[in-house]
C-alpha cells in the first residue's frame, strides 16, 4: 500500500499478470488504486490465464481476482490457508464464446472459409471474373441451418446462451417440439444427457 505525496488517501497496489480489459480496470479508480505489472508487494492480484501455482505470492496480497470463469490456474488451497480470498467472474466471457460458436456454425454450414479463399484467388477482367464466379459458386452454397439438429452438451451459462440464440435467431420460429433425452457415453466412461428436438432449433433444459 502506498501514499501519494500531498494526498491523504491511501492507494492500493494491484498487480496484473495478464492484459486486463480497460472496461474492468476502470472499476479501480486512480484516486484509490495503482495498477501495474511490476509491483513486488501488491495488495491484490488480477489474473487471466497466467499460472500462479509456481509463483511466489507476496505476503502483502490480500485478495486475488480471476478475470475469467475458472480458478484452476490459482493455488486456491494455499491461499485459503493464508486467509486470502480468491474471486472469479463466471459467465463474464459467455456471450463472446456464444458468438464464436454461432460464427463457427455459420462459417462451416455456408462454406465461408473456402469461399473466401476462392474469391481471394480470382484474377482477370470483369468478364473473366464473372464467368469464373458463375461456374464455381455452386460448390460454396453449403446448407441452411433451419431443419437440422443442434446438440448442446452442457447447459451452463455458455450452453444456455447458444441454445437461446439457436431458438430465437436461427430457428425462424419460437414453437419447439421436444424429443426425449438421449444418453451419450463418452470414451472416458462418463455419461451425459443430450437433448434434441425434431424442430428447427434443438434444445431442451432440465
Amino acid at each position: 500500500m502506498v501514499y501519494d505525496s500531498g494526498m491523504a488517501a491511501k492507494k492500493y497496489e494491484i498487480l496484473v499478470l495478464n492484459q486486463i480489459s480497460q472496461v474492468g480496470l476502470k472499476r479501480l479508480p486512480e484516486k484509490s488504486y495503482k495498477v501495474s505489472k511490476e509491483f513486488a508487494h501488491p495488495d491484490a492480484i488480477l489474473v487471466r490465464s497466467a499460472d500462479m501455482h509456481a509463483m511466489a505470492i507476496a505476503d502483502s496480497v490480500r485478495a486475488i481476482g480471476r478475470a475469467g470463469a475458472g480458478t484452476n490456474n490459482i493455488p486456491v488451497k494455499q491461499m485459503s490457508e493464508r486467509g486470502v480470498p480468491v474471486f472469479n467472474a463466471p459467465g463474464a466471457n459467455a456471450n463472446a464464446v456464444k458468438e464464436l460458436v454461432l460464427a463457427g456454425m455459420l462459417i462451416a454450414a455456408r462454406n465461408l472459409a473456402p469461399a473466401l479463399g476462392f474469391v481471394s484467388s480470382l484474377a482477370g477482367d470483369d468478364k473473366q471474373l464473372s464467368e469464373k464466379v458463375e461456374a464455381e459458386k455452386k460448390q460454396f452454397a453449403g446448407m441452411e441451418l433451419p431443419g437440422h439438429t443442434l446438440g448442446v452438451i452442457g447447459l451452463g451459462k455458455i450452453g444456455s446462451l447458444v441454445a437461446d440464440a439457436a431458438i430465437n435467431c436461427l430457428s425462424g420460429r419460437r414453437k419447439m417440439k421436444w424429443a426425449a433425452p438421449k444418453v451419450v457415453e463418452l470414451p472416458v466412461g462418463m455419461e451425459i444427457n443430450m437433448y434434441a428436438c425434431a424442430s428447427r432449433a434443438q434444445i431442451k433444459t432440465n
